[in-house]
């Protein structure tokens, strides 16, 4: 079985791409939250959602948040995300 992976496209004048880790999500939620200067409560309602749900995104890696933190890097950073990925190759 191969990783589910998140496809992330930077948006910046020479454009990149890289496949990370589902879990790396995690890291970078919480990390372009920090650097915007947001809140977890901040970032709850600018999200429409409960300010757990923003703990459990950024401290919880077991839970399946993955849709919550591919929105809040999108909201956060200069990064378009795209995924999930599955590789299937041929037997």
């Amino acid at each position: 079985m191969y990783p589910l992976c998140i496809y992330l496209n930077i948006l910046a004048t020479m454009k990149s791409s890289k496949y990370v880790e589902a879990q790396e999500l995690v890291a970078l939620t919480k990390k372009y939250r920090q650097e915007a200067g947001k809140t977890r409560a901040q970032a709850a309602r600018d999200m429409g959602i409960r300010q757990p749900s923003i703990f459990h995104a950024e401290e919880s890696p077991e839970q399946s948040f993955t849709k919550l933190r591919c929105r809040m890097i999108e909201a956060y950073s200069n990064l378009k995300v795209s995924g999930p990925f599955f590789r299937i190759d041929e037997k």
